[in-house]
């Protein structure tokens, strides 16, 4: 989650304190199938349609901040040396095809335009029997393989503001999962805060599996309950347009209280998943909800094969990772686990020796795992890895499920929180390509609230003081892992001084022999006057791959980006086709005026997605997709105008499909490459 959204007036952040301890293995646990239902929903939900006086009500809804990342963290000041291209990788992977994924405005009015606007989208992607599944917060689509949504089309029932919406079929994260509308906006009432979206298709199984971390909350007023679960939908066949079961796994309770540090409950933030030939994992990190603190990564070891064959209970295992890294720190001699991201093989599930074995990889330069307790600021810099090994996996099928979870820290070249990212512009007033943010410091323009765009959108005129961004650039956790030949391939955000030049946001990679934790090869990928940020590798059997991540830059706008992968190394990277940005990012997360801050935390991530299939490697990267100019944004919204009667989408008189919407515009990029073989 990371902080997603952020309240209307101000934010709240929670600090990242916490002691570690022990490792805790909870025995055999249970995931239920959802009393809600077990099947998931790929057609729109039956709620009250979007009304014509809801402009600008709502559209926030708050939520707690946390980690490392969760505030303005201060970019490394130090020297990281890099070459524009570390080492050639023997790999030259063909691109294929690409289009346009979800976008901001299919989030904002699926489901009749019951739901909030959201920041940052949060991809995730899986690939499988010529379906391509995306999610991002707050919606879900499926792909065949031209690009075409493979989901029925509900543009005739998606009613908002008096007119049919198309919003490509997509379908709200809320009903999919059966629950209400995130909100009802004839009554006000709040559903479930579902977020973090993250999927995988498996090919043993031919089961495709979609979880998201949820938060029950207050129906009257969206205020959060402190429960919260993990909800694991699993496809009943391999066509994800069919039925889903889902299960649901409550964390609220699962982490380290050590001493009185981290008291519970808890919330299971940033679930990851993978899996090997008999298990499937799904990892989170555990904040405290009423404290200052952070009380370990957690591991959720479930049946493979039983979660597949929709068993209504499923053997579950649960491991607290605190206290098992060895390294100093301040909660005594070891460090809890923090995004401890486990691997997705690229083949049917690699098992590994010891009975089967699960590997994770994590990184240990973040505050979570090095000043855990105090909450002040650790270094922000480390110069290593950490390899996890779940082992003796194959007893998930058994009624007695003995697993046994082990740590080992390997050195590294040195990596550290990066700077934010540029973008053309960035820190000069807004101009008319960035319309949000170009209306809130206007005092001239006639609308049908006023003199003044600014009444648009906030309630108390703003100062003049809006500039074009600078991103986020994550911070310093692992990103997706992939298990390939024996062999982890796993990525970072980290500070670059690229040619020896400025610092600038960049990124860390590791090939690391698994079943050894020996490192193989490392490297950087960073290029003088462009940031490259949320990095997100998919590498076929064979050991070749593909590595997305976002690039922006002095003079390019934010845009979905690819390098080849390898063994041998990271090659030139290069913007996909069609994934050059169109224009600034402008979406709420960037104004004062919208979440404060000085400046504020321009959200953008907070992670990429992958996907193998076959000799193919699928990516997914946010990015610009579309500009719109100052005029079509205000449409009739300006004395005078003409266009779409919902703010902001540039959808002109035909009402659509929008290119953006009133207070965001990102979009994600999918493509697909075809890795050769020797």
């Amino acid at each position: 989650m990371r902080g997603r959204l952020f309240r209307r007036t101000g934010f709240v952040l929670v600090l990242v304190i916490a002691a570690a301890a022990t490792v805790a293995m909870t025995g055999s646990g249970r995931a239920h199938l959802g009393s809600a239902g077990d099947s998931g929903a790929l057609a729109a939900g039956a709620v009250t349609p979007y009304g014509s006086s809801d402009l600008m009500k709502d559209e926030f809804a708050a939520e707690p901040r946390e980690g490392e990342a969760a505030g303005n963290v201060s970019a490394f000041g130090g020297t990281i040396s890099a070459r524009s291209v570390e080492r050639a990788a023997k790999n030259n992977p063909q691109f294929v095809s690409g289009f346009e994924g979800l976008n901001f405005y299919q989030q904002r009015y699926s489901n009749r335009g019951n739901q909030f606007s959201v920041e940052p989208p949060d991809q995730a992607l899986c690939v499988g029997n010529g379906f391509e599944l995306e999610a991002v917060n707050d919606v879900l689509n499926v792909f065949d393989a031209n690009g075409a949504s493979a989901l029925p089309d509900n543009t005739a029932t998606n009613i908002v503001s008096g007119s049919p919406r198309n919003v490509n079929h997509a379908v709200d994260l809320n009903t999919f999962f059966g629950y209400p509308a995130a909100i009802n906006r004839t009554t006000g009432a709040r559903g479930q805060f579902v977020t973090d979206p993250t999927c995988l298709f498996d090919a043993a199984t031919q089961r495709f599996f979609v979880v998201v971390l949820t938060l029950e909350v207050n129906p009257a007023n969206g205020a959060f309950t402190l429960v919260n679960h993990l909800d694991t939908a699993v496809s009943k066949t391999s066509d994800p347009t069919g039925g889903w079961n889902i299960y649901r796994t409550d964390v609220t309770n699962d982490g380290t209280n050590t001493g009185g540090q981290n008291p519970g409950p808890y919330l299971g933030d940033y679930p990851h998943i993978g899996a090997d030939a008999n298990g499937f994992y799904i990892t989170t990190n555990a904040y405290p909800w009423n404290s200052n603190g952070f009380a370990g990564a957690q591991i959720y070891a479930f049946s493979k094969a039983q979660l597949a064959a929709g068993t209504p209970n499923v053997t579950m295992q649960h491991i607290d990772t605190s206290g098992r890294v060895d390294a100093p720190s301040e909660a005594g001699a070891t460090q809890p686990g923090f995004t401890v991201w486990p691997a997705q093989s690229a083949g049917v599930g690699e098992s590994g020796d010891n009975h089967g074995t699960e590997f994770f990889l994590s990184s240990n330069a973040a505050d979570e795992a090095q000043r855990p307790v105090s909450g002040n600021a650790g270094t922000r810099t480390s110069s290593q890895v950490v390899v996890w090994a779940l082992k003796n996996t194959a007893s998930l099928d058994t009624p007695t499920p003995a697993l046994s979870l082990s740590a080992t820290v390997v050195g590294t070249e040195a990596y550290a929180a990066p700077p934010k990212q540029q973008q053309p512009g960035s820190g000069s007033p807004v101009g008319a390509n960035a319309p949000q943010g170009f209306c809130l410091n206007d005092r001239t323009t006639v609308t049908i609230a006023g003199t003044g765009c600014w009444r648009l959108l906030v309630g108390v005129q703003p100062a003049q003081t809006e500039v074009v961004s600078s991103p986020d650039a994550n911070d310093t956790r692992m990103q997706q892992v992939m298990l390939a030949g024996g062999r982890l391939f796993g990525a970072l955000d980290t500070a670059v001084n690229p040619d020896g030049g400025a610092q600038r946001a960049g990124i860390a990679w590791f090939v690391v022999k698994a079943n050894s934790a020996r490192l193989e090869n490392q490297g950087y990928l960073g290029t003088a006057g462009h940031d490259l940020t949320y990095p997100a590798i998919g590498v076929t059997p064979n050991g070749r791959g593909v590595m997305a991540f976002t690039a922006t830059g002095d003079t390019l706008n934010p845009s979905a980006a690819f390098a080849p992968i390898s063994k041998d190394g990271v090659g030139t990277w290069d913007v996909v086709p069609g994934g050059t940005g169109a224009a600034p990012t402008d979406g709420f997360t960037s104004y004062k005026a919208q979440v404060g801050g000085n400046p504020p935390r321009t959200r953008w991530g907070d992670y990429g997605a992958a996907a193998v299939d076959g000799n193919s490697v699928w990516i997914a990267s946010e990015y610009i997709a579309s500009s719109c100019d100052y005029t079509d944004w205000g449409g009739p919204f300006f004395a005078g105008g003409t266009g779409d009667n919902l703010l902001g989408t540039c959808g002109g008189a035909a009402r659509g499909p929008g290119k953006r919407a009133a207070l965001g515009n990102w979009s994600t990029r999918i493509s697909k490459f075809t890795v050769k073989g020797d």
